[in-house]
């Protein structure tokens, strides 16, 4: 136990977490700004090209975290045409990557939750004389629980993301060394006292938002 309050208090350790939750929160935070709008348009709106973009955003869902990241450093590399922005082997770029991945929950999950709310209310809405477009806000406004727990959602998934930030990231020391890398990094050494100790960290945290997305869905249901 002492060896484990003695790793926590590390500066390493306090920086690898510290690193972890601000691109996380960083990359949850873009994935809102995107997927809240794209999923509430997909839920009302209507135009051309809407179904095959709900396909789309439903196959996403299950893209392969490795794959996002071999894309994103083909497009961030020296040759590559983003190569430019400086973004490999960068926190930024790490941000880019979980952003790509946690923006089609965030879309999926907001689209379900205001679907559901448009069936129940779209009608009244309209015969208030609101237009499809100006209802949005409204449903929004109704639906900021299961908004939340979309949030909770994409954080959850870019917390534990080990594969795009590997590889756009590079698991530099000190500078792109997040919870997930170190624990591989530390295992293949032997150096199981660090890895256990982000471990438990990790699935503090993934029981957290968890519970906390849970208790927001049973408490919308009551």
């Amino acid at each position: 136990m002492t060896d484990f309050w003695t790793t926590v208090g590390s500066g390493e350790f306090v920086r690898i977490v510290a690193l972890s939750l601000g691109v996380s929160l960083s990359a949850t935070g873009l994935a809102v700004l995107l997927g809240l709008p794209l999923g509430a348009s997909l839920a009302v709106l209507r135009f051309a090209g809407r179904r095959p973009l709900i396909i789309v955003i439903n196959a996403l869902l299950g893209l392969p975290p490795v794959v996002v990241g071999l894309v994103l450093y083909l497009l961030l590399s020296r040759s590559g045409p983003l190569g430019e922005l400086g973004l490999l082997f960068t926190p930024g770029g790490m941000v880019a990557a979980q952003t790509i991945l946690a923006t089609p929950i965030v879309a999926a999950l907001v689209h379900r939750a205001m679907n559901g709310l448009w069936t129940d209310y779209g009608g009244a809405l309209l015969v208030d004389g609101a237009t499809r477009l100006r209802a949005i806000p409204t449903l929004l406004a109704m639906g900021r629980l299961p908004i939340l727990t979309a949030a909770l959602a994409g954080f959850g998934r870019t917390i534990s993301e080990v594969g795009a930030i590997l590889v756009v990231g590079g698991n530099i020391a000190g500078y792109t060394r997040t919870m997930t890398t170190a624990i591989a990094l530390e295992t293949s050494k032997g150096n199981l006292g660090l890895a256990l100790s982000l471990g438990l960290v990790l699935i503090g945290i993934s029981v957290a938002v968890s519970a906390t997305a849970f208790a927001l869905a049973s408490g919308d249901r009551r």
